[in-house]
């Protein structure tokens, strides 16, 4: 019996063999597995960020292809008789009668639906704080800028796939969301009237709505998603990871897990993203269509509120005033056109800061090590002001429920966010730059002095000191790796017509507000640490 098995088992082998063959020879993949399997990933749970989006959209994937198949796109009005008792008899929609099927009717149907829309919303907010992470520690830096320019096109794809689907169930809140953007579109100048027709299939609402929308949101945004995410990858894996820095950690080396053992954990972390997002649709409601009821063009919901990733949207619409100008018999709505440009430049400053960077500090090195945040005190700082502004906006995008919660004056909390949009982010930027530079000083004090020991010594003459104790080797590169640039500056003499152009000077302008004086504290040099560590020894 065993020498029968042998040649059974070798035939499998050899059948597994030119499979393996057949598939490297067209696919590559014995070499793209050698490679992984030779590459080190850091490890650092900063870095589980940037796999919660990940993990997010796989979710959203599974969990939106089994909602397609009981959800029907369509506007067609019809009259519902499902479970939900209050809303039986009336007119409703086939997208809103079949979503109230799915919540109602269909076994697991509104859990399956509620992790979807939770899964959207984590899946930008996931997008928003790793971007947040690779901006503060500049993992942006060169070769990486397309790196960080998929990442902001994947968020900006998320926050449109996001607004996409919340239309769809074609409620009542939905709806008038709708409105709001089907007003935004209209003050747009020349084009925005060609815009709404060709969104909405005809005059607002239209007829096309919800089976546009369901393409866009199905087809062409998931789409585009996994080819941006495809691209990324390609280029994480065509550039060195980059890693915070520590011992044996340079632009030449990395340390961190094997392959295997970094796909084990990330296996264990996708698990436990899925069953968050799932408890989460489970035990806490979200988008009850059936207390908005249908959408009807001539009701508008009380109180309604975007989701959390167009709340700076809503809150820009918000504060601002009701202009509106003339211009050679056309009306500009200023209302609407100033917040879409001032929140679409808000996106943009920010997908493009990496960029601008680049060019300012002509950085020719490729750095592999991360930056800690206080080492750039002035682009922490500008994150941090663009933060406040958005957490402003947001706030003011709920100027009717604070009023009526707060019993205060609505025109009060309009005037406050008004303000605040100005003066907020301006002392956040200072805040937080002068904190940075204060962080710095106390790491030059610490690689100069050391540690305090809590222990005070009797000098001969008299005094008492503290005992400080020598930081290890890993602390001290910790606090001293980071690289320090030097402004750009103009040759003194130098005549006016020689310093270029005016783009040129105000890159050097830039440059020195980067890195010129007030914006680094110097590292302490060799001679510094030993002539201080002399007088502590003891």
């Amino acid at each position: 019996m065993g020498t029968e098995a042998r040649p059974s088992e070798s035939h499998r082998t050899d059948r597994g063999e030119k499979v393996a063959d057949w598939a490297d020879l067209r696919l590559s993949t014995r070499g793209a597995a050698r490679a992984a399997a030779r590459r080190a990933f850091p490890d650092h749970w900063s870095f589980l960020l940037g796999q919660i989006w990940l993990y997010c959209f796989v979710i959203l994937l599974v969990t939106g292809a089994y909602l397609t198949l009981y959800f029907h796109p369509s506007s067609q009005q019809v009259r519902y008789q499902g479970s939900y008792a209050p809303l039986r008899g009336l007119w409703v929609s086939e997208a809103f009668d079949s979503t109230m099927h799915l919540s109602f009717d269909v076994r697991g149907g509104l859990l399956i639906r509620q992790a979807h829309h939770w899964a959207a919303l984590i899946f930008v907010a996931a997008l928003l704080v790793h971007m947040m992470r690779v901006f503060f520690t500049g993992a942006f830096r060169k070769p990486r800028e397309l790196n960080w320019a998929v990442v902001f096109l994947l968020m900006i794809l998320g926050m449109f796939g996001g607004l996409t689907g919340y239309d769809l169930p074609n409620d009542l809140l939905s709806g008038t969301g709708l409105a709001v953007v089907n007003g935004t579109l209209l003050s747009v100048p020349l084009i925005g009237t060609y815009l709404s027709m060709f969104l909405f299939g005809g005059e607002f609402p239209g007829d096309d709505l919800v089976a546009r929308f369901n393409a866009i949101h199905v087809l062409v945004i998931p789409g585009l998603t996994v080819v941006l995410i495809v691209a990324l990858m390609v280029l994480s894996l065509r550039h060195k990871p980059m890693q915070y820095a520590g011992p044996g950690r340079t632009n030449g080396k990395v340390v961190g897990l094997p392959f295997q053992v970094y796909v084990v954990k990330s296996a264990g972390f996708f698990l436990m993203v899925a069953g968050v997002v799932f408890l989460m649709a489970a035990i806490a409601q979200i988008n009850p269509v059936w207390d908005y009821g249908p959408y009807r063009a001539d009701q508008v919901s009380a109180g309604s509120q975007p989701d959390w990733y167009m709340g700076v949207a809503d809150g820009l619409l918000r504060v601002m005033p009701g202009w509106e100008i003339d211009f050679r018999g056309h009306t500009l709505a200023l209302d609407n056109f100033i917040p879409l440009l001032v929140g679409g430049g808000l996106f943009l400053a920010l997908g493009a800061y990496p960029f601008i960077e680049a060019w300012v500090t002509g950085e020719d090195s490729e750095p592999h090590l991360l930056d800690r945040p206080r080492n750039r005190p002035v682009r922490t700082a500008l994150g941090a002001a663009w933060l406040s502004f958005y957490a402003v906006a947001f706030g003011a995008a709920a100027n009717d429920l604070i009023a009526t919660q707060l019993h205060v004056s609505v025109n009060g909390v309009t005037w406050a966010a008004r303000i605040g949009l100005v003066l907020v982010p301006l002392t956040v930027f200072v805040v937080v730059k002068r904190l940075a530079l204060a962080l710095q000083l106390g790491d030059r004090d610490k690689v100069l002095h050391g540690r305090e020991t809590g222990r005070i010594r009797l000098m001969p003459h008299g005094e008492y000191v503290e005992v400080h104790e020598s930081l290890s080797q890993e602390r001290l590169h910790v606090l001293t790796a980071h690289q320090q640039h030097k402004p750009l500056t103009i040759a003194p003499g130098t005549a006016p017509a020689a310093h270029g152009s005016g783009i040129e000077r105000l890159r050097t302008r830039l440059s020195r507000a980067l890195y010129g004086p007030g914006t680094q504290i110097p590292k302490p040099t060799v001679e510094e640490h030993r002539a201080v560590a002399q007088r502590h020894r003891g």
